[in-house]
């Protein structure tokens, strides 16, 4: 099969290139999934879990890329609640080979069922920043109806994905961003929008809940943000200034295949759209990664045509 590998981690994105790969094995509970689309992170190269197994071992060469949809082609040992010829989508997992190929050995506790009427362009931009902004606003921020939570990227993948899921949950949204983010982020639903180029961060006022995608500076500034038994959400670092008196939290989003079910729900019912971008095909990932490159949306790799 071709995938999109990685083989030097001194190289960057000189050492990625398309290859041709052997077959996945299926584990024990295990599915080999047909990809048709995939989504990638573009700091993926600097995580250690890109170059090494759980044990700490070399695993090179390794393919980048850990969110999915696509088709169940084979299935492992002992693995139950998919079938072959399933349409699904989800995210893979940290210190395996990843997406960005043809096929993908996964957990299949990591998948969840992907229904017919929706893209797998869409689907492959849901699983990293849908289940991000739930977890963070809800598992790890405790939002709820009538409070107030300041998202930080109110416009990116995560942050748009986040805002309307506050919206939803009957929260006012303080949004966060560039001068050219004020638009989408207001056609989301954000109530108030805070240009962090030009206007005070402070201006935005006290939030039950603050979810940051930025860490640094933003990130220390906003611990003073957070109102009396709130909580500060950071998904890029763990806070270094802890709010008066309320929480900070640090985390990894995890698979979950009920969670990933109801965002789907949500997706067909119209009360979630995530922002896809470009979409290019699996020989024009590495030039994809280009850390430079802001793009609108998240850009996603199609490997196979439906």
């Amino acid at each position: 099969m071709q995938a999109i590998t990685v083989r030097d981690r001194n190289a960057g994105l000189a050492g990625m290139s398309l290859t041709d790969m052997p077959h996945p094995h299926a584990a024990e509970n295990d599915v080999i999934v047909r990809v048709h689309a995939a989504g990638f992170t573009r700091g993926e190269l600097d995580w250690p879990a890109t170059w090494t197994d759980r044990a700490g071992r070399d695993r090179t060469p390794s393919v980048p890329g850990h969110e999915l949809s696509g088709v169940v082609a084979e299935l492992g040992f002992g693995t139950t609640g998919l079938s072959v010829g399933q349409r699904v989508f989800g995210l893979a997992d940290w210190t395996r080979n990843g997406t960005l190929a043809e096929y993908i050995a996964v957990e299949a506790r990591n998948l969840a069922p992907l229904p017919a009427d929706i893209d797998h362009t869409v689907a492959a931009a849901l699983p990293i920043s849908g289940l991000t902004a739930w977890q963070g606003l809800f598992d790890h921020g405790h939002l709820t109806t009538g409070q107030t939570v300041l998202i930080h990227g109110a416009a990116g993948g995560v942050g748009s994905i986040a805002v309307q899921l506050a919206r939803e949950a009957g929260a006012r949204v303080i949004g966060t961003g560039r001068a050219s983010d004020r638009d989408r982020a207001l056609a989301l639903g954000v109530d108030t929008f805070i240009d962090l180029q030009t206007e005070k961060l402070e201006d935005a006022g006290e939030a039950d809940v603050v979810f940051d995608v930025i860490g640094g500076d933003i990130l220390d500034r906003s611990a003073a943000l957070v109102r009396a038994g709130g909580t500060l959400v950071s998904i890029v670092m763990p806070p270094r200034i802890q709010p008066k008196d309320g929480r900070a939290v640090f985390f990894v989003v995890e698979p979950d295949r009920a969670r990933l079910a109801d965002l789907a729900t949500r997706l067909r019912d119209g009360r979630l759209k995530p922002f896809v971008g470009a979409v290019r095909p699996l020989a024009e990932a590495p030039a994809a990664f280009a850390p430079g490159m802001r793009t609108p949306g998240k850009t996603i790799i199609r490997v196979a045509e439906d």
